[in-house]
């Protein structure tokens, strides 16, 4: 890995200056180089490889985002790129699914212990605008519940953002107070016979935020009011999904959603999204209409069955929270050598650090800008990802440059 001193941007910036002429921002959404720490980290990658990644002007970092999740085994996995090459040599999207349509759906189906079926399409907002659909179709009832300010996608329902999206759009989502089952009670109460169902992450991972774990009993008492109530219980498992448990994030957390809806580390990186759903609501998805001229294409399900059987046969999820841990735990060692206070929440898989009393996360953006500048790719906002490629050097020697980006953070902000 290159001394940070050889850290410099010529091509990454002039791509970017390209960029901005020809593309409303340059780079947009959540990839925005702007939500990360100026001068510290490249606009533009060239590749990757296990848990490493390149940006243009050939600097090296150690990859703890992931592509923001999908990249679940390491960047080209071998097992995965095989199958993809394969396929490719004989066609991807075409006319009608292939035949992985059915091994990709009979696979998701068989390790998921409630499922009776499986829909395709291609990004996380696909499914999740999809499963209230579903939802609204099965109960005859139009509102459905979530969680204040929580994240499920770009759909007008649940978008962060406000320009161009009308008051309607929003019109028939009710919100409550995450990990209150009272305050849940009460907007059912207040809305009976009205709710369609109830959307959740299986932990709370918004940007800018430090991840909220649910509190014990919480997710079962969810069941409980939607069982109680006649209402679908929606997980959102786009970004911990295949993180936490084979067989869905529920699992992990001890209950059993209606729908689950799938998509980032489906396919180690290949676009593909899909929901899952009970027996029963086998009817209402067959009335919702739901398609796109992509969602059949062949390589990214022959990707999603190796990308399963990789982490199924190799230990994948088991290895991520073996490094979470080392990562956290030496993060901490570091922090409390130091005198400095942090908090470092959400599963090992998919952790993320703050530092106390820095509401505005200047601390942050210094302390990712430091391990950036050293070759240690986070984020100053977003939670992080560990992917089956980290190994205990990967890890170790991402903890030297966090030491460096410790000390930056002591040395202008003191303790």
């Amino acid at each position: 890995m290159a001394d940070k001193a050889l850290y410099t941007f010529e091509r990454s910036d002039a791509l970017m200056d390209r960029a901005r002429r020809a593309v409303p921002s340059g780079i947009y959404g959540h990839q925005s180089p702007a939500l990360l720490t100026p001068g510290s980290y490249p606009s533009f990658l060239a590749r990757g490889e296990g848990c490493r990644i390149w940006d243009v002007d050939g600097n090296e970092y150690i990859d703890f985002m992931c592509s923001y999740g999908p990249i679940v085994l390491g960047h080209r996995h071998p097992r995965v790129e095989e199958v993809v090459r394969k396929q490719l040599g004989q066609a991807d999207c075409q006319n009608l699914p292939g035949e992985a349509w059915v091994e990709l759906a009979e696979l998701l189906a068989e390790i998921t212990p409630w499922a009776g079926w499986v829909a395709f399409a291609k990004n996380g907002s696909d499914v999740t605008t999809w499963s209230l659909a579903v939802a609204r179709a099965y109960t005859g009832r139009d509102k459905v519940i979530m969680a204040a300010d929580a994240y499920h996608g770009i759909g007008a329902w649940c978008t962060p953002g406000k320009a161009g999206i009308t008051p309607s759009e929003k019109a028939d989502i009710l919100t409550f107070v995450y990990n209150d089952l009272n305050d849940l009670r009460r907007v059912v109460a207040e809305n009976r016979g009205a709710v369609a169902g109830v959307i959740l992450t299986p932990f709370r991972h918004e940007a800018f935020h430090n991840s909220e774990m649910p509190n014990p009993g919480f997710l079962q008492g969810v069941r409980k009011i939607c069982d109680e109530e006649g209402l679908v219980f929606i997980l959102d498992d786009v970004r911990a999904g295949f993180r936490l448990n084979l067989n869905g994030s529920g699992e992990y957390f001890g209950f059993q959603p209606d729908i689950t809806c799938y998509c980032k580390a489906i396919a180690n990186g290949y676009p593909l999204a899909a929901g899952l759903g009970r027996e029963e609501l086998r009817a209402a998805a067959e009335v919702v209409f739901f398609t796109g001229s992509f969602w059949t294409a062949v390589t990214p399900m022959v990707a999603a069955k190796a990308t399963i059987e990789v982490l199924r046969d190799e230990g994948g999820i088991a290895q991520m929270d073996a490094m979470g841990r080392r990562f956290r735990e030496g993060l901490d060692q570091q922090a409390r050598s130091l005198g400095l206070a942090i908090t470092q929440s959400g599963p090992p898989a998919i952790p993320f650090m703050s530092f106390v009393n820095d509401a505005a996360f200047e601390r942050n953006r210094l302390f990712c800008g430091e391990c950036a500048r050293r070759g240690v790719f986070l984020h100053p906002h977003h939670n992080w990802f560990l992917s089956a490629a980290h190994r205990e050097r990967d890890i170790d020697e991402a903890l030297v440059a966090t030491e460096a980006g410790f000390k930056a953070v002591k040395s202008q902000f003191g303790g």
